[in-house]
């Protein structure tokens, strides 16, 4: 009992960073001290961190431009983090990748992607790379209800199908691929299907829709997902309904959605039902959670002050670690 109320109090606390972090990254972007666009990951934190949790240290996984909590859950530096959001020299790529670039290979993070759907394919070679060398090493791949509209996630499930290879799929359907709703009722809808599951069927493999905002749900389906995979079982689609709570950037007007369906969400932020969860489970008290929100607090404050004090890239490294063709 005491290893599940480790676990679940860690879990809370994995999705207490990714929150803190990304609303610090709101306020200091907003203010003008973050360069270049961010897509926070605020709302969705159940997804990140019950996926990730049920990974072993050699999996990998692939991420997105909405990355932070990714990379977050999966035991990222946050003080490198930040720093490369602030476009410092102290950050994971030196400044140069900024909000949606940011990789550590070492602790199997294979990369944040700028472009939609550019991770999937990344996933399925990673995981053709692990059944080559026969490593039983897992790739998760992350990406949203958008993404599954785009040609790489066709051709990266089908190659992982046909090839069984050791990778799940995450879909991270927050309802929205910027501004078009996945599906509604109304007709204004990106698909002709309520659940992106769905499309498991299509090629052979195991599809499950849960709930995004539930974290023990996601736990659940990936873990068995990842079971599957590294036992020789192939590929699965575990699609994670959930909600963003800003828009798709920040500076997005979200003028397609109304006030009424936001709050509605926010009834079911994952945190507030972990939180209240464990507390009628008498596994946490008020006590407990104001002394784990202040260690909180105060790590991302560290990993701000961090990259404030940190050097500015050096103009003459412009072109070090950054590939470039012949002629460019």
């Amino acid at each position: 009992m005491k290893e599940s109320k480790d676990k679940m109090i860690q879990m809370l606390e994995d999705m207490m960073v990714i929150r803190e972090f990304e609303s610090t990254v709101q306020k200091h972007f907003a203010e003008g001290e973050i360069p270049g666009f961010v897509h926070l990951y605020l709302g969705e934190e159940a997804v990140a961190v019950g996926a990730c949790n049920a990974l072993e240290e050699k999996d990998y996984i692939t991420s997105t431009h909405r990355g932070h909590g990714h990379l977050l859950a999966r035991g990222g530096d946050v003080n490198k983090m930040m720093a490369e959001i602030f476009g410092k020299a102290t950050g994971y790529n030196k400044g140069k990748g900024g909000s949606m670039h940011i990789a550590d290979v070492s602790l199997g993070i294979l990369g944040a992607n700028g472009i939609v759907g550019a991770g999937l394919p990344i996933a399925a070679g990673s995981g053709i790379t692990s059944q080559i060398l026969d490593t039983g090493a897992v790739t998760l791949c992350f990406f949203g209800d958008g993404a599954s509209n785009r040609g790489t996630f066709h051709e990266a499930i089908n190659l992982a199908s046909i090839w069984n290879l050791p990778v799940v799929f995450v879909c991270e359907n927050n309802m929205y691929a910027i501004s078009m709703p996945q599906y509604r009722s109304d007709g204004r809808k990106g698909q002709n299907i309520k659940d992106v599951s769905d499309r498991a069927v299509a090629y052979g493999i195991s599809g499950v829709t849960v709930d995004g905002n539930d974290v023990m749900a996601v736990n659940e389906a990936v873990t068995e997902a990842v079971k599957k995979a590294r036992n020789g079982g192939g590929p699965s689609l575990v699609e994670c309904k959930t909600y963003r709570h800003r828009g798709h950037f920040e500076g997005d007007p979200t003028v397609y959605r109304s006030d009424e369906e936001l709050e509605e969400w926010k009834k079911k932020d994952p945190i507030s039902r972990f939180k209240n969860l464990l507390k009628d489970q008498e596994l946490l008290d008020d006590a407990e959670y104001d002394e784990l929100k202040e260690k909180v607090e105060a790590r991302i404050k560290e990993a701000v002050d961090f990259s404030q004090n940190s050097p500015d890239p050096d103009p003459s490294e412009v072109t070090t670690d950054v590939y470039y063709g012949e002629g460019v």
